[in-house]
């Protein structure tokens, strides 16, 4: 039986192309592939304790940290997941961590998750990678709508959200479990061409 609507973006559309590296506008920074020689960087970033809060798991070792950056990479040639190192443009030194998750290219649609290492919080670096994965998801991918979600007790990641233009759309309720139980999800999205002006308030 034929389908009534063509697929939004190609299968394949990631997968032909190499992993680019995306320069960040305004402050330093950019996204680039992962490397096994961030190992240690990750490693030491599931040491926090703010990061663990928030994470299912921590990594025991370098190598597993290194186990999971292998799994990253391999995420972008099956689709899966689009997964990028936050680094100094000068340094190349680790300030975080941004992703593309459940990625569905026939439905144009992705999540958006990051993490930053705590020297590098308060800085704007969350915010200004969100708007430049978000920009080329949107212009050269051609996806149509991207989600983030985060546990409503995360004010942190709901001030990042709106500050990008992902406005808040409700309520996940028990949606996710963390070490110290479930969590109620805020779920924001953003849509291709949707206009939309960032606000301070972080309650759907």
């Amino acid at each position: 039986m034929p389908y009534l609507i063509s697929d939004v973006v190609a299968p394949g559309a990631l997968a032909c192309r190499q992993q680019p590296t995306l320069p960040v506008s305004d402050g330093g920074l950019v996204l680039r592939p992962w490397a096994s020689s961030d190992a240690p960087a990750v490693y030491e970033a599931f040491q926090d304790p703010v990061l663990q809060r928030w994470h299912a798991r921590v990594a025991d070792s370098e190598g597993e940290a290194r186990d999971w950056i292998e799994d990253w990479r391999a995420a972008w040639a099956g689709e899966r997941a689009a997964h990028w190192a936050i680094a100094d443009a000068a340094t190349d030194r680790l300030v975080g961590r941004i992703a593309l998750r459940m990625i569905e290219l026939p439905d144009g649609q992705a999540e958006v998750a990051y993490w930053t290492v705590p020297w590098a919080r308060g800085r704007g670096v969350a915010p200004r990678a969100v708007e430049t994965l978000a920009r080329w998801s949107f212009d050269e991918v051609s996806l149509h709508r991207l989600e983030l979600t985060h546990a409503t007790a995360n004010e942190a990641s709901c001030r990042v959200a709106l500050k990008t233009c992902f406005p808040a759309e409700g309520t996940k309720r028990s949606a996710v479990l963390h070490a110290d139980g479930w969590h109620d999800m805020h779920l924001h999205a953003r849509v291709a061409g949707a206009p939309f002006e960032p606000r301070g308030s972080g309650r759907p």
